[in-house]
C-alpha cells in the first residue's frame, strides 16, 4: 500500500460523498435500503465509514443516485479499492481500536483529556505494560505485548520531524497520583512527560484536584482535525466494548467548548511542569 493511503479516512470521504450524492437525490436511507434490497444499518454504516464498501456497492448505489458522469463513478470506485488496503496497523492483528489508529495517524491535531492514565502517546513502555496489563486482568501476555507494540507505534507522530502530530492534552491530577507500575515507573513516566511538554508541538496542561468540578468529569475523549478541509471533526468516546465516534457539527462544537473550558481552568503549561517535577519529587523519596 501507498504510504500517503490511508484506509480510513478513504472510507470516510467516500462514506460522505455518497451521503451527499443521496441528499441530491432527495432520498433516505431507508429508501436506498429498500431499492437495493440492505438493510438500512448498512447503508448508514458505509455512509459514516465505519464499514468497507466494495466497488459493486459503489456501482449499485451511484445506479440509485443516477450519477451519470463516469469520471465521478470511477474516482469513487477508486477510493473504495483504496478503503478496502491496510494501514500498517493490520500487521498486527485484530485491533479493537484500529478505527481510531486510522484517524489518529491522519490527524493533523489532536485534543484530548485524560481522567485517569498518561495519555496513550505519551507513555512509556513499562507504563504502558502496566496500564494494558491492569485495564485487561485476562489478557494473554502476547496480547498485552501487541497492544504495547501498536501504542508505542502510534507515538512516532509525535517524533516525526516532518508532519508531526499537533497534541494538546489535559491530564487530570488523578492520572499522576496513581501509581501505575510503581515508584521507579512513575518517575520515569513523569520525567517523559515532562519532556514532551517541551515540544513545540506538544501542551500539556494539568487539571489539580483544587478545581473541584469541571467540565471534564465526564470522562475522557478526544478531538480529532484533519488537513484536508474534506474531512470533517470528529470526537471520539472510548467504551469498555465499543467506542462512540461524533461527527455531527452540534456534538463537536458542544465538545470543543468544553475543551475550552478545561484548558482555560486546568493548570498552564509552566505551571504543569512545576506540578508535575514536584510530584516527581515525591515519587523519588520512596
Amino acid at each position: 500500500m501507498a504510504s500517503n493511503v490511508n484506509p480510513t479516512v478513504r472510507r470516510r470521504r467516500l462514506g460522505q460523498e455518497l451521503r451527499r450524492l443521496r441528499e441530491l437525490k432527495g432520498m433516505t436511507a431507508e429508501e436506498v435500503a429498500d431499492r437495493l434490497l440492505v438493510s438500512q444499518s448498512k447503508i448508514s454504516r458505509l455512509e459514516n465509514g465505519r464499514r468497507s464498501i466494495s466497488q459493486r456497492d459503489v456501482r449499485d448505489l451511484c445506479g440509485v443516485y443516477e450519477v451519470e458522469d463516469r469520471r465521478i463513478v470511477e474516482s469513487l470506485m477508486q477510493m473504495a479499492k483504496e478503503s478496502r488496503q491496510q494501514g500498517w496497523w493490520h500487521a498486527f492483528g485484530d485491533i479493537p481500536y484500529s478505527v481510531y489508529i486510522g484517524l489518529e495517524t491522519d490527524a493533523a491535531s489532536l485534543r484530548v483529556y485524560e481522567p485517569q492514565v498518561v495519555p496513550g502517546l505519551l507513555q512509556t513502555q513499562a507504563y504502558a505494560e502496566a496500564v494494558v496489563a491492569g485495564a485487561l486482568p485476562e489478557a494473554s501476555a502476547a496480547d498485552i505485548e501487541k497492544r504495547v507494540k501498536v501504542r508505542l507505534r502510534r507515538q512516532e507522530r509525535i517524533h516525526d520531524t516532518k508532519n508531526p502530530l499537533r497534541l494538546w492534552a489535559v491530564i487530570d491530577e488523578a492520572a499522576l497520583r496513581r501509581r501505575v507500575g510503581g515508584r521507579q515507573v512513575m518517575r520515569e513516566q513523569l520525567e517523559q512527560l515532562v519532556d514532551l511538554s517541551q515540544l513545540p508541538h506538544v501542551t500539556v496542561q494539568v487539571m489539580p484536584f483544587s478545581m473541584g468540578a469541571h467540565p471534564g468529569v465526564n470522562g475522557q475523549y478526544a478531538i480529532l482535525e484533519f488537513p484536508d478541509a474534506a474531512d470533517s471533526t470528529v470526537v471520539y468516546l472510548e467504551g469498555v466494548t465499543s467506542d462512540l465516534y461524533l461527527e455531527k457539527a452540534s456534538d463537536v462544537h458542544s465538545y470543543s467548548v468544553m475543551y475550552e473550558h478545561l484548558r482555560a481552568q486546568a493548570l498552564n503549561a509552566d505551571q504543569t511542569r512545576e506540578f508535575i517535577e514536584d510530584i516527581i519529587k515525591e515519587y523519588a523519596r520512596g
